[in-house]
């Protein structure tokens, strides 16, 4: 192993895992850092370089457009890396796969395919991509951030450690900070949006149940927080979670939303600003003689106006709350689970330059690499990241700013 990793990102979570990369550079002996936008790949590399002026690692940037195979075929040919760390939109999952099969890389993201003419997610597009990863030789980690991820992991090592048979889980998911402003998302706007105005989904008795958005709520009590209401939400770790725990019987995933948020969500989506469709506009000409019919999709243009997701950290204050509540049998009697991580957002600031969401995603990132790179997560194929033994990862998760806490047997709030 040469320890050489080419990053595809550069947003808030992609910088949080280099910093947390270049902090480990006895692993990450080279980063290279790719984006549409060079400069903002040049700008991670400066702030390393102020922020750990002894980093050994040895950074470099370059410019590609992770929408075109091509591109990204030319630039893992060229600099042939070991594991591409894919931090990129996850409409780009399937072209980086497809780049990673043709130039003999292996492969790691966060977030699973989302076509982007459809607000819609799930994990069959890049399972379809397993025999010609096995074949390849090759290993492709999928959804190793915090949900999907860390959450994921949590279920494997309560399975491996503390249930025979896991029953009822419940992953929740709980931003009790304030930015300070009206309303910004944590990460990526448009894919933010499109997320949280799905319709909801669990899994229960063998079959998915489909409900409106935002249609059930109660209010959860989170550690170092307190109640706050919860939402149920489709979420795509419990994809794959009921596959590899057959002895789920149900499975569901919730997140906190302020009033305010909420309310300024329903707006977007009643004047029309949440849709991804395009729509015809007139706009003025460049050189000023008039107007010209332009489209625009009305989403991605308010992803241009809303506040940078990069830039809220300075002036976020409170934390997260994320871990899993867990109910089933350990040597024939029931028993209750929960472990769970608190990430405060000016720590994570203080150490990436980042906000607590980024931090939560792009550590995660960082140790799923790190787990290929010492050959302890690695076979061919595409796999979750619940197929891998979780306790290495666990251990980093406790060294790298991310540390998680049990409570056995207390009340879970969620019949």
């Amino acid at each position: 192993m040469n320890g050489r990793v080419l990053v595809i990102g550069a947003g808030g979570v992609a910088t949080v895992a280099i910093v947390k990369m270049a902090m480990n550079s006895d692993i990450f002996k080279e980063i290279k850092i790719a984006s549409r936008t060079k400069a903002k790949c040049d700008n991670i590399v400066k702030y390393i370089n102020e922020k750990l002026p002894n980093c050994k690692a040895v950074l470099s940037t370059a410019k590609v457009d992770a929408d075109d195979v091509e591109q990204l075929k030319a630039l893992m040919s060229d600099y042939k890396p070991e594991i591409v760390v894919n931090l990129a939109l996850p409409y780009q999952d399937l072209t980086i796969m497809d780049a990673c099969l043709a130039c003999g890389c292996n492969y790691l993201d966060t977030a699973n395919y989302e076509p982007k003419d459809e607000a819609h997610f799930e994990y069959s597009w890049q399972w379809a991509y397993r025999e010609r990863f096995e074949k390849a030789g090759l290993c492709a980690i999928l959804g190793c951030g915090f949900d999907p991820g860390v959450t994921s992991i949590y279920t494997a090592y309560a399975a491996k450690h503390h249930f025979d048979e896991i029953q009822y889980l419940d992953i929740v998911d709980c931003n009790a900070g304030n930015h300070h402003k009206a309303f910004a998302t944590n990460f990526n706007p448009e894919i933010n949006i499109r997320e949280i105005t799905q319709k909801g989904l669990y899994y229960e008795n063998g079959k998915y149940i489909e409900t409106e958005p935002m249609e059930i709520h109660k209010p959860l009590t989170y550690p170092n927080i307190g109640p706050r209401e919860s939402y149920l939400l489709h979420h795509e770790e419990i994809e794959s979670l009921v596959i590899n725990y057959p002895t789920i019987k149900r499975a569901r995933f919730w997140m906190t939303f302020g009033q305010q948020y909420l309310t300024y969500l329903d707006v977007i989506q009643n004047i029309g600003m949440s849709r991804i469709d395009e729509v015809e506009y007139e706009a003025p000409k460049a050189d000023g003689t008039g107007v010209e019919k332009v489209k625009i999709v009305p989403l991605q243009f308010l992803k241009a106006v809303l506040p940078n997701p990069q830039e809220l950290g300075e002036n976020y204050e409170g934390e997260t709350s994320i871990g899993c509540r867990i109910r089933g049998l350990k040597d024939g009697k029931e028993q209750t689970y929960y472990v769970y991580n608190n990430c405060k957002h000016q720590d994570a600031y203080q150490e990436t330059g980042m906000q607590g969401v980024s931090y939560t995603t792009g550590v995660p990132a960082m140790i799923g690499a790190m787990m290929f790179l010492k050959g302890i997560w690695s076979k061919p194929g595409v796999h979750n990241v619940e197929e891998f033994d979780p306790d290495p990862f666990m251990e980093q998760l406790n060294t790298q700013g991310l540390p998680w806490h049990e409570i056995f047997n207390e009340d879970l709030e969620l019949d």
